[in-house]
Formats: structure tokens, C-alpha cells, sequence
């Protein structure tokens, strides 16, 4: 007699119910570089508070969500409130309940694109939120003083040019840029660097690269000032790595054939990949 068909044990629900069940919060960029939080009401009352954890070291920032007349709880969060950087994963927490983690709603950041800073506070501070791989809400934040932004790159020749825009400080005279290997005890090479006032242009030769990855730097008060990584934070895209795609070029150099490639960081820095051609 053949035995009945085994009873299927129950499917638990899937990440993609529990995520839906998550409140979301829309999130609406100022011309500043401020965020504001819309969050959808999930049945709690207030007080409530908007919390950002940073993901490595654990620092939290509060911030009070106030109710609006559409229900939803609203939480601002302004430039000239610290926030260190890094990437800070988002909660709802409601009077004395435990944070609930947020889901992304609706971004509108059409501010961030192409935001040029005022220099009056010495520095520049970016917050950018984004989905996670899991579908939660992370606001990847940026502080640098002083920034130098990259713009335009263009790669003709066997020859890098970088076109950017220096915030925070002056260049002066003496000011210079550097090309340095990431390998211990490696290289710091100089670029061709010229200015006009707060932009500059910097060219690298990949032919005086060796195989490696190599960063960007500018020097803009010379040997004895302050050292700037060069950088693309002044937009709308958390991770420039996935999506700012370079074309890598063949050069020869100390009679080895090598491909030299610019490419973003997980940090958005400006840097260059250079490898052999087998």
C-alpha cells in the first residue's frame, strides 16, 4: 500500500513580508544639503524620534518626528547638525518602544545635483540616503575639510585630466598635486597641476604609473599645508563605483605593457588601477 504524500511543513514568512511591514520614510534634499524625514505613522504616538546608528562605532543622532496634519511623523534633518562620516542606518522609535528599522519611500534629491557649496563654514558636509542591499534606508554622510571635488574626467592619449573645484581653502603658489601608491612604502608622484581661482585641472601621465592602485591628492598650500583627497561627493549617488564606469588604456611603461583605469571608491575618492596585460 503506498504511504500518503507527506504534509508540506508551512512556509515562514519571507524577509520581502517583514520589509513590507516596515514603516518607510520619504526623504526630501534642501538646496543646503539638509535632509528631511517623512515617515509613514505605524500605530504609535508621540514622543517619537528618528534615529541614526552609524554603523561602526555605534554613534547615534536623535531627531524629534512631529506629527502632520496627513498623519505621517515629520524629522528634519539640517546641515548644521553634526554628522559624522560615514554610513548611519535609519530607525523609527515611538515613545518607549524599541527603533524600528526604516524602509526607503520616496527620495526627491534633486537639490544635491550639482550643489555648489558656499565656502563661509570651512568645510563640506554631504548626506545622501540610499537603499541597502537588504532594503532598508542608510544615509551615507560625508564631512571633509577642506574638499576638492572632482568634475569632468577625460582620458585622451594615455593621459588622465581631471577637472575640479577646490572648497575650504585657497591654492596658493606653491600648491601641488601627488599621485600616491597605496603599496607599503610605496611612491607619492607629482601631477601637472594648474589653477584658476577655486577650480583646477590636474593631468596624469599613466605611463609614469607601475602596476597598482594609486590616489589622488592635492596639496593646495604646498608641502606644509593641508592635504586634500580628491573626491566626487556633490551629487545625488551614494556609491559612484557601480555606476561611474572609466575605459582602462593600454600603455607601456619601463618596457611593460599595463592597462591604467580612474575609477571611485567605495568612499567616492578619486583613485587609478593599474595592471598588467598577461
Amino acid at each position: 500500500m503506498t504511504a500518503p504524500p507527506a504534509t508540506p511543513a508551512p512556509i515562514p514568512p519571507s524577509d520581502d513580508r517583514t520589509v513590507r511591514m516596515a514603516p518607510r520614510a520619504d526623504c526630501i534634499a534642501d538646496s543646503a544639503g539638509g535632509l528631511t524625514f517623512d515617515v509613514s505613522d505605524h500605530g504609535g504616538s508621540v514622543p517619537a524620534h528618528l534615529v541614526l546608528i552609524e554603523r561602526t562605532d555605534g554613534e547615534e543622532v536623535r531627531l524629534p518626528l512631529t506629527p502632520m496634519d496627513d498623519g505621517r511623523l515629520r524629522a528634519s534633518l539640517p546641515i548644521s547638525v553634526g554628522l559624522p562620516e560615514g554610513r548611519w542606518d535609519t530607525y523609527a522609535q515611538v515613545a518607549g518602544d524599541e527603533p524600528v528599522r526604516l524602509m526607503p519611500g520616496v527620495n526627491d534629491l534633486r537639490s544635491l545635483v550639482d550643489r555648489a557649496p558656499g565656502g563661509s563654514r570651512g568645510y563640506v558636509a554631504v548626506r545622501i540616503p540610499y537603499a541597502t542591499k537588504h532594503g532598508n534606508l542608510t544615509v551615507r554622510s560625508w564631512l571633509r575639510a577642506p574638499h576638492a571635488e572632482a568634475g569632468e574626467l577625460l582620458i585622451t592619449g594615455g593621459e588622465l585630466t581631471v577637472h575640479g573645484r577646490l572648497y575650504g581653502t585657497e591654492f596658493v603658489a606653491k600648491a601641488q598635486a601627488e599621485i600616491r601608491s597605496r603599496a607599503a612604502s610605496g611612491p607619492a608622484l607629482r601631477g601637472e597641476l594648474t589653477v584658476d581661482g577655486a577650480r583646477f585641472t590636474l593631468r596624469i601621465g599613466y605611463d609614469e604609473l607601475s602596476e597598482g592602485r594609486w590616489d589622488l591628492w592635492l596639496r593646495p598650500g604646498g608641502e606644509d599645508g593641508p592635504e586634500v583627497r580628491v573626491a566626487r561627493l556633490l551629487d545625488d549617488i551614494a556609491d559612484k563605483k557601480p555606476i561611474f564606469a572609466y575605459p582602462a588604456t593600454r600603455v607601456t611603461a619601463a618596457g611593460r605593457e599595463l592597462t591604467a583605469e580612474p575609477y571611485y571608491t567605495v568612499d567616492n575618492d578619486l583613485a587609478v588601477v593599474v595592471t598588467s596585460v598577461a
